[in-house]
């Protein structure tokens, strides 16, 4: 069965970086497209950053763009998503996912998340 295991997560003062890792097991990534989510209290889970099988093409969402990086190493089967100049805004539940088709399509296949909060 295909697990998908976030981890980084953590506490840390605005401005700070931090480096998020999923890790999946069960299946080879290289042929999907994965992609980071978030939730926070009150808020519908939204996309991140997502990236395109072979990384030729990614999206992020407004908030992040110049921010944050996301990246992958198929062989390694493990997505990362670079999170730099964190604001307190970007506190919130984050998401690993895998989808099969592109970007805009549903993603199918999820982690347990990992809590990143921003805060003084």
């Amino acid at each position: 069965q295909v697990r998908l295991v976030e981890s980084g997560g953590g506490l840390v003062q605005p401005g700070s970086s931090l480096r998020l890792s999923c890790v999946v097991s069960g299946r080879p990534i290289e042929s999907y497209t994965m992609a980071w989510f978030r939730r926070s209290p009150g808020r519908e889970r939204g996309l991140v950053a997502g990236i395109t099988w072979n990384s030729g093409r990614t999206l992020y969402t407004d908030s992040v763009r110049d921010r944050f990086i996301i990246s992958r190493d198929n062989a390694k089967n493990t997505l990362w998503l670079q999170m730099n100049s964190l604001k307190p805004e970007d506190t919130a539940v984050y998401y690993c996912a895998r989808g099969s088709g592109g970007l805009r399509d549903e993603f199918n296949t999820w982690g347990q998340g990992t809590q990143v909060t921003v805060s003084s």
